[in-house]
């Protein structure tokens, strides 16, 4: 039996044999387009070569893609684990021609691969094309269907036609697209999945397992624009896609993808930490949580390697949910604790040869995974406290049906899936209102659309309108002569006339000194002279191979074709400062860490510089006097600076460090501190891929000091720094304050520290002197509510307001109430200084056990009363509330609640 490996391995071989190169994969992260959250198929790098933006030394590729689809139209995340082959992380096989061989090739190659490499039987193959479009006035394919029946023997009875669902790919809502012809197998009737439908028939696209796709030809001929409408491209190209994981699963011979040795050794070691069995079974709760936490991790572990990190909004977003939902799924397997992070050296065991930043980076994802779900768990008790509190309204209302909008809440909110809390609902005989839910749920999809649409209108649109701009001399001066090419006005690009005066404008010239906005520099800003006119540029950014300078024009009567002479602010110089010591940041950061603390993203500027790495905790303040007092050293060492152009293997080759984010093409710039010239980087300490302008020697920088450490992401920190002029300026002004401060204290700044520790010390004195008058008041009350009490037999009922106090001194006072009546049941309400609620419940142990009493039970019946929620345990709770106006109903329920109890 082959290995997947063995399979994969096959699949770049044969089209090697056919002058095909071998590109790597590309990240799951598009570093330079708008319109995709993930990377969702392996046509995606080459996009800009449909479009004839982009040229390359080669017009035949082969690779296999790693991609993810959970959002837009492609979308599998709702089928994953309920049936054997959808996921939301797969890898891609695929082949590509730019411009060179188009259907006959793509059709002859692909049958020969499928017969005579893998040996499948080819009476069970059966092939599918285009059946043409009226709407969009596109025919029939019958060049495809002519050459199936021609280039392979396959009978027209298993030659099919199917319309624009099934056979026209299409990436986005705009872009590339064409006609495509799919690889169907005949996998027996044994695995047909519908026989309990009565009209169910067995047909290719039928709808059951009995027929699967294996391998997607798409032909692009077309692009589709914002309007969309067609248009024919400059060339014609092939883009096939092979899911790797279900031929995998054909070549083992095996029913389900999770049977393969892509999936079982991740299986079983969810088996081994659960300690729960995984039968293969459809439709089982907890073969059900096995495949969907096996796809999860795949996913999480690719995306978090390629530099993704959970969060509140975009691909960060994406990616917590998804990681909630594997942590939900958990919970069937009885796994209330983080576990999910310990698959994940399973998973690098399986894949790292191939896709070795798995290996590099295997510990960050652990320490994301963890955190996320140790973060998640407390959520998940958070939500399930709002969802009592929404069960307690109905239940005042006599109302059966949780709303569509507090559904979404939870899910959009806390991350519930709607499952969980449909069934979360049912065990309280309560239903769901899935039509609401799905309403605002079409409706944030809708938003995300429209976004996804204009962004992909400007990437696009504009890109293939401008010209290139030879943009080298940004490296070697701050002015250079140039001659204005077009200008951009409101979307539209205009190569000749007058540019309007005081417009916003981007200027686009035949050659600039401008740096534009990329690798987490900003764009230059400046000025730039026509003899006696003006134009003012505050931004620089790459469109397409354009540099624009974007800006006002300050005089009138400028015309394209002019020349003129391009001035770089000096604040430049204060940018190439920072950015040299991010770089000087990245060494000293692996030195005190560790190799772990890999750049994850950057901000510089002028002013100060941020930067972001990988590492799980914050920075102890030793951490951070060894990373200043590294960087120091190499600014007083005086390092040289050098850069050289490099083919990226020789790069790699060197050790240089690059971008996770980042996109890359043949040909690298190394940035090498340490290194006398260009022809001695192998000599230099630092070294990383960097477009960046920087300075020519470390001594340049001046200066520098970390002002800020904080967390910005799960497993992401970020650094933010200053400079040379930037740290002068501050260090004055932070001069001034301290004798501003030391003049209010009356005392000189040398001894600030003494004074305010003096201070401290008599204000600690104080407030011991104030709690302790507050604590005698606390006491008065709490024996004022014991003395008022009702009895029922031995037990105390202790209910009533109590006064403003903190959450510990109440706690307090509840425990001396507890010790003085030995059988009792107390609740308190108490305002807060900014007019909210404080609820607290106590039972002793005799009546948890005989009158099945609980604390928690209490104030989740009565937080709804003041608008808020709480829990706890049986013994002790608390709850909050924003209406203190109600307290007096919360007491009037709690005595009642307490009273049908006892």
């Amino acid at each position: 039996m082959l290995t997947s490996d063995e399979i994969r391995q096959n699949f770049i071989d044969f089209f090697r044999r056919h002058d095909h190169t071998f590109v790597p994969s590309d990240s799951v992260i598009p570093a330079d387009d708008p319109t995709l959250l993930f990377t969702n198929a392996g046509m995606n790098q080459f996009k800009d070569i449909f479009l004839g933006i982009e040229k390359r030394d080669y017009v035949r590729a082969v690779n296999s893609q790693k991609c993810i689809r959970v959002s837009g139209k492609h979308n599998d995340l709702e089928e994953v684990g309920k049936d054997t082959y959808h996921h939301t992380f797969f890898e891609m096989l695929g082949n590509w021609s730019f411009g060179d061989y188009f259907k006959s090739e793509a059709i002859t190659w692909a049958w020969q691969l499928f017969t005579d490499v893998w040996g499948f039987e080819p009476d069970k193959l059966w092939a599918s094309v285009f059946a043409g479009d009226p709407a969009d006035g596109l025919p029939p394919d019958t060049d495809a269907e002519k050459l199936w029946l021609a280039n392979t023997g396959i009978p027209p009875e298993r030659v099919l036609s199917f319309g624009r669902k099934d056979n026209f790919w299409e990436m986005g809502q705009v872009g590339p697209c064409g006609p495509c012809s799919e690889i169907h197998l005949d996998l027996g009737p044994h695995r047909c999945d519908k026989k309990d439908q009565p009209d169910h028939v067995c047909r290719v696209n039928g709808g059951c397992a009995r027929f699967t796709e294996l391998w997607n030809l798409v032909f692009i001929q077309f692009q589709r624009d914002e309007k969309g409408n067609l248009s024919k491209l400059p060339a014609n190209h092939v883009d096939t896609g092979a899911g790797f994981e279900r031929i995998v699963a054909v070549l083992q011979k095996k029913n389900s993808n999770y049977d393969t040795d892509l999936f079982a050794p991740i299986i079983n070691h969810i088996a081994e930490i659960t300690g729960k069995s995984y039968t293969g079974k459809l439709g089982a709760q907890n073969d059900n949580a096995f495949r969907v936490i096996a796809d999860h991790l795949r996913m999480l572990t690719f995306a978090i390697a390629d530099g993704a990190t959970p969060g509140n909004d975009g691909r960060g977003y994406v990616l917590r949910r998804i990681l909630r939902r594997a942590t939900r799924f958990g919970l069937l397997l009885d796994m209330h604790q983080p576990f999910i992070y310990r698959l994940v050296p399973t998973l690098v065991d399986i894949m790292g040869s191939i896709f070795p930043e798995l290996t590099r980076r295997i510990h960050h994802v652990e320490n994301v995974i963890q955190a996320e779900e140790q973060s998640f768990l407390r959520t998940l008790e958070r939500g399930i406290d709002i969802f009592e509190a929404d069960v307690a309204r109905l239940r005042q209302e006599n109302l059966t049906e949780l709303p569509g909008e507090k559904a979404f809440r939870l899910y959009d909110t806390y991350g519930f899936p709607l499952d969980l809390t449909q069934l979360m609902a049912r065990e309280r005989n309560l239903t769901v209102n899935v039509d609401g839910f799905n309403k605002l749920m079409e409706q944030q999809r809708r938003r995300a659309r429209a976004s996804q649409k204009d962004l992909a209108y400007q990437a696009d649109a504009l890109s293939a309108q401008l010209p290139a701009t030879d943009d080298s001399l940004k490296y070697q001066t701050d002015n250079c002569p140039a001659k204005l090419l077009g200008y951009i006005l409101e979307d539209q690009y205009f190569t000749d006339g007058q540019v309007p005066a005081h417009a916003k404008v981007g200027f686009v010239f035949d050659r600039t000194c401008a740096y534009a906005e990329a690798g987490g520099q900003i764009g230059d800003h400046g000025r730039v002279s026509f003899d006696d006119k003006t134009f003012t540029f505050d931004d620089t950014q790459r469109i397409g191979e354009a540099t624009v300078h974007l800006g006002s024009t300050d005089s009138p009567n400028i015309s394209v074709g002019e020349q003129a002479t391009i001035h770089i602010d000096p604040a430049r110089r204060d940018t190439r400062r920072n950015h040299t010591a991010t770089h000087l940041l990245q060494w000293a950061l692996q030195q005190v860490l560790g190799e772990h603390a890999h750049q994850e993203g950057s901000l510089v500027g002028p002013d100060y510089f941020r930067f972001d790495f990988t590492h799980p905790r914050p920075l102890t303040p030793e951490q951070i006097r060894q990373v200043e007092r590294l960087v120091h050293e190499k600014i007083t060492a005086a390092d040289p600076v050098a850069a050289a152009v490099l083919p990226i293997d020789q790069a790699r080759k060197l050790g240089a460090m690059a971008l996770f984010s980042e996109k890359y093409g043949q040909s690298v710039r190394v940035l090498a501190i340490g290194a006398d010239n260009p022809d001695q980087l192998d000599h230099a300490f630092s070294r990383e891929f960097c477009g960046g302008t920087h300075v020519a020697n470390t001594r340049d920088i001046g200066s520098f000091k970390i002002i800020r450490e904080e967390s910005v992401a799960t497993g992401v920190r970020r650094i933010t720094a200053l400079t040379g002029r930037a740290l002068n300026d501050m260090l004055y002004q932070r001069s001034d304050q301290l004798e501003q401060i030391a003049a209010l204290l009356k005392t000189n700044p040398d001894q600030l520290a003494d004074r305010i520790q003096n201070l401290l010390h008599e204000n600690k004195k104080l407030k011991k002197q104030l709690e302790k008058g507050a604590g005698l008041d606390l006491k008065a009350a709490a024996q004022k509510l014991l003395d008022d009490a009702r009895t029922v037999g031995e037990t105390k009922i202790i209910i009533g307001s109590f006064p403003q106090a903190s959450p510990e001194a109440i706690r307090s006072q509840i425990d001396w109430l507890r010790k003085k009546a030995p059988s009792s049941v107390t609740v308190l309400a108490s305002r807060t200084d900014n007019d909210r609620v404080q609820l607290f419940a106590a039972v002793t142990n005799d009546l948890i056990e005989s009158k099945n009493l609980s604390a928690g039970d209490i104030v989740k019946n009565i937080a709804p009363l003041v608008g808020g929620g709480g829990g706890g345990r049986p013994q002790l709770a608390q709850a909050g509330g924003k209406n203190p106006q109600n307290i007096p109903h919360a007491l009037d329920a709690a005595r009642k609640l307490i009273a049908e109890k006892l």
